[in-house]
């Protein structure tokens, strides 16, 4: 089967952070289809007028995973989000490739770009919300729990155990002061019995098809909402004092006073309330060949 026309997209971003791996995915993309156009986009406008007018070609997206957004929101903004599938080479430090990696990207430059090249197009399902943004894998409340895009370089020691290495520019004084202002903030806004990082519960509604399974009356310790197969969005809620609640449903809205979300590796927000609508099949994604099917 020959290799498909291929339009190359890569992120400004990308060709700094990690200009070899770059280079890399372009050869190989160049060296194994028959028709590449590469683009050096210099903005988000510029992308967008390239996937505009990318004719028959199939667009590879190399980048980070905010770059893979980016792109899907585009498409599916022009309603041509249906119409190819998408290939991507990651490339970024290891907190900003983690969604293509849950995604089943490759991260090797190399074996990715082989991939895009030979490998098998995977319909999934992603959701929507009411303001036309796009999740591809989850969202979560309270936004400060798990899913961090704080980007750092792999091998880095992160956690609160970390030693935070010295900026040769910071003034001596600087550390101590940093020190006292975290005191002062925890003080004014202490944490509510929570452990591992977790911010204080918030009060929303949350209703799913039309039924309510919150209320502004008990806090909501943890929400999770992600694509779950046959058009449905798979929901679990925590609430304090209650058993956990897991539901699938076509919709979801969540509203109530001003409260911040994690859309994949986006924060959203403030919002007094969102509507997140799953939809079957609405992207494809180019990823490798099972062994067996090689």
């Amino acid at each position: 089967m020959s290799a498909p026309d291929l339009l190359v997209v890569v992120d400004p971003a990308a060709r700094s952070v990690d200009g070899e791996a770059v280079r890399i995915a372009r050869d190989v993309l160049c060296a194994g289809g028959r028709g590449v156009k590469v683009c050096l986009p210099a903005d988000g406008e510029e992308t967008e007028r390239a996937l505009a007018r990318r004719g028959s070609r199939r667009p590879v997206v190399v980048g980070d995973d905010r770059a893979l957004l980016r792109t899907v929101r585009l498409l599916h903004r022009e309603r041509d989000l249906d119409g190819c599938a998408l290939g991507m080479v990651p490339v970024g430090v290891a907190g900003q490739v983690a969604l293509a990696r849950a995604l089943g990207v490759p991260l090797s430059p190399v074996e990715a770009s082989r991939a895009v090249l030979s490998g098998r197009d995977e319909g999934r399902d992603l959701l929507v919300d009411d303001s036309g943004g796009v999740v591809l894998r989850a969202v979560r409340m309270p936004a400060g729990l798990a899913g961090s895009s704080s980007a750092r370089p792999v091998g880095r020691p992160d956690g609160p155990g970390a030693a935070r290495r010295p900026d040769p520019s910071e003034p001596l004084w600087a550390p101590p002061l940093r020190g006292c202002r975290r005191l002062v903030q925890t003080l004014a806004h202490p944490l509510h019995g929570h452990d591992d990082g977790e911010v204080a519960a918030g009060r929303l509604r949350v209703e799913a098809d039309g039924t309510l399974l919150a209320d502004l009356d008990r806090p909501v310790e943890q929400l999770w909402l992600a694509p779950g197969g046959d058009g449905l969005a798979e929901l679990t809620l925590r609430q304090r004092s209650c058993a956990e609640v897991r539901v699938r449903a076509k919709s979801v809205r969540v509203s109530g006073p001003d409260f911040h979300y994690r859309a994949d590796v986006l924060l959203g927000g403030p919002v007094r309330g969102r509507t997140w609508t799953s939809m079957a099949d609405a992207w494809h994604l180019t990823l490798p060949r099972p062994p067996s099917a090689a």
